[in-house]
């Protein structure tokens, strides 16, 4: 606000209705409901040049997907180097950090922490699922923004209090191929229930010649297990997956769909899981 009376704006006018309040002293012109990157640019011009957001903030800016309560949060995450106070008010949540100076990176004009720092700083706040599939978005094969060697050498060089088991734990569980948050929580769920057997990326090709990839596959049971989200309901790809279903059900692969309802309860989901690849052994040997 006193920039804007700096260059004078009658204070009436900052009490505009068309105006957004996202932050004590901060508006937003032409825009009452701001999304993340427009609250964190208006928000950067009050701070002090050497802070930085971080965390699930900084995740949503690069764009690593998080859960519903962490998108949907209206607080920003602000870091300042230690021994300063860390930054407060409404909507922020403030931390005094020591960090490498090169570890902070500008992404879209917001200055963040980089890709391996915030994939460390989302260690206490994530369950092991999330922390390997937004691990899993940061070296995917396609747009990688680190590589799981470097997302290592950051935990160890992160000085984490909370969550260094955990981030430790994820990165042996990390993929480069995963296609979607919920895939890789799949997997997480059955690589550390013990499933035996479990392949990732699996080429497969039909006899007719059709060229296809089992993203979780058990190949000695030819069976498939995959995720179905909303995107699988739209008609040309509900189709083409029911081609696909077909095809491989053709030659004798068993493809099992898997849905958030069975996310929900993943002891439920293993224990099925077992049974079907039981139940394809013992008939492949009968």
């Amino acid at each position: 606000m006193a920039e804007a009376l700096a260059a004078g704006i009658r204070p009436g006018r900052l009490r505009g209705r068309d105006l957004a309040r996202p932050f004590h002293g901060v508006r937003i012109v032409g825009d009452t409901n701001p999304d993340l990157a427009a609250r964190c640019r208006a928000l950067q011009r009050r701070l002090s040049p050497l802070a930085w957001f971080s965390g699930p903030t900084a995740a949503l800016v690069i764009g690593i997907p998080l859960p519903r309560r962490l998108e949907s949060s209206t607080e920003v995450h602000v870091s300042v180097p230690a021994p300063r106070r860390a930054p407060t008010g409404r909507g922020v949540i403030g931390h005094s950090s020591t960090i490498d100076p090169a570890a902070i990176r500008v992404w879209n004009g917001l200055r963040i922490s980089g890709t391996d720092r915030t994939w460390c700083e989302l260690a206490p706040l994530l369950d092991l699922g999330d922390l390997v599939a937004a691990g899993d978005f940061l070296v995917h094969h396609r747009l990688p923004l680190t590589d799981i060697d470097q997302l290592a050498a950051a935990v160890q060089a992160s000085g984490l209090r909370r969550g260094l088991a955990l981030a430790t734990r994820a990165i042996p569980l990390l993929s480069t191929r995963s296609e979607s948050r919920r895939e890789s929580i799949l997997r997480v769920i059955l690589v550390t229930a013990g499933v035996p057997g479990l392949a990732v990326n699996v080429p497969i090709t039909t006899t007719d010649g059709y060229a296809y990839r089992g993203d979780l596959a058990f190949p000695h049971a030819k069976v498939v297990v995959e995720y179905q989200s909303d995107y699988h309901r739209e008609p040309e790809q509900f189709r083409r997956d029911m081609t696909r279903k077909s095809r491989l059900q053709a030659d004798g692969w068993l493809v099992v769909e898997v849905n958030a309802d069975d996310l929900a309860d993943p002891v439920e989901l293993v224990a099925r899981i077992r049974r079907v690849l039981s139940a394809r052994t013992i008939g492949a040997r009968a």
